[in-house]
């Protein structure tokens, strides 16, 4: 070929995957850039409201379906009487990373339930709302293919597709890696936020429950790998001092012990934990997957040693240890001798 040839060649070909990106991808590049809007708000962070004598509680159900579980749980913790749900605008943020089932992402009925819960409480309003990873956006058809968005509907909430609405900034005055994080407009005007993640091991965050699940709120430009992959833990715990949601449901109905985010091994656990604290439920629920065979990284590193943890503790965003976290645990049926003899080796590593 000739050096016009083989030019003309090139050429061609950067024009071809430059269309396929319009084609396939326009939805990623135009998250990439779109704008916040405004100047940087300050951190939207509310006290724990399941806080008592010091201590933050974590109510951990299990042995049943779950609506039962959720609603357990909820009593349990006395969520009713520590949210006040009615009259108020409340956004549920579960994990919907792209259209796979749980637990790639939070349950549906999971979801149905919480929002039914809510909506039963007097709720005014309740979004469910999230934004898929940017490279599988949209989010529309994650949610429809993971059955989330007709289990919101079917309770009477309104989905909402957090790329297609305004990202507001807000400033992160005691971080180290960022200054400020746009987040959706959804977090900052909601009355009350509702964190439902899902149990998972993740690649290269280590793990994603209720910290990582937040980076689902945040712009595409703002994503760890974005930032510095060398640091994805702690940039996940500095995106997360831009706000404290008003409680954490956490899925346990299925777990994934090991691989993750996408696929990994997984096994059916039949439970459900709540709490105030992102750091307690998470600490709780690492504690659980490191009773699995789970990947290196989670195994080397105790429960409060895990990275995010730390950096999380580091910038004051919830408990400080196992002497500042109330476990609660509580079965609605006999346990399994498999089930009781993780749940007390899960304790072991929390507590020890």
């Amino acid at each position: 070929m000739t050096r016009r040839a083989t030019i003309l060649a090139l050429l061609g070909l950067i024009a071809v995957i430059f269309i396929g990106l319009l084609l396939f991808r326009w939805r990623f590049i135009r998250q990439l850039l779109s704008r916040p809007k405004g100047p940087p708000v300050p951190p939207t962070y509310r006290a724990d409201r399941f806080r008592q004598e010091g201590r933050s509680r974590v109510v951990l159900v299990a042995g049943g379906n779950p609506e039962r579980l959720v609603y357990e749980c909820l009593q349990r913790l006395g969520a009713e009487e520590k949210l006040q749900a009615a009259g108020k605008r409340i956004l549920v943020k579960p994990n919907i990373v792209s259209g796979s089932p749980a637990p790639t992402t939070t349950n549906p009925e999971v979801v149905r339930t919480v929002c039914q819960w809510l909506k039963e409480r007097g709720a005014e309003t309740v979004w469910v709302g999230d934004m898929s990873a940017v490279m599988t956006l949209g989010t529309r058809s994650s949610m429809k293919s993971s059955g989330i968005e007709l289990a919101a509907r079917e309770a009477g909430a309104l989905p909402v597709y957090f790329e297609e609405h305004e990202w507001i900034p807000v400033s992160l005055p005691r971080a180290r890696y960022l200054d400020q994080v746009p987040v959706s407009e959804y977090v900052v005007n909601a009355d009350l936020v509702i964190n439902l993640p899902v149990i998972k091991s993740h690649k290269w965050a280590t793990y994603s429950v209720c910290m990582k699940n937040f980076v689902g709120a945040t712009h595409g430009r703002y994503r760890p790998y974005m930032i510095d992959s060398e640091h994805w833990e702690e940039i996940v715990s500095e995106i997360n001092a831009a706000y404290r949601p008003d409680l954490n449901i956490v899925d346990g109905t299925k777990v994934m012990y090991a691989g993750g985010p996408w696929r990994g091994d997984e096994a059916d656990m039949g439970l459900i934990l709540a709490g105030g604290d992102r750091i307690a439920c998470d600490a709780v629920a690492v504690a659980l997957m490191k009773t699995f065979p789970t990947h290196q990284r989670m195994k080397d590193r105790g429960v409060w040693e895990q990275t995010q943890i730390r950096h999380a503790q580091e910038l004051g965003l919830g408990i400080e240890g196992p002497h500042s976290l109330e476990l609660e645990i509580h079965h609605l049926k006999v346990p399994s001798p498999e089930l009781q003899s993780r749940l007390e080796e899960m304790q072991k590593l929390i507590f020890a």
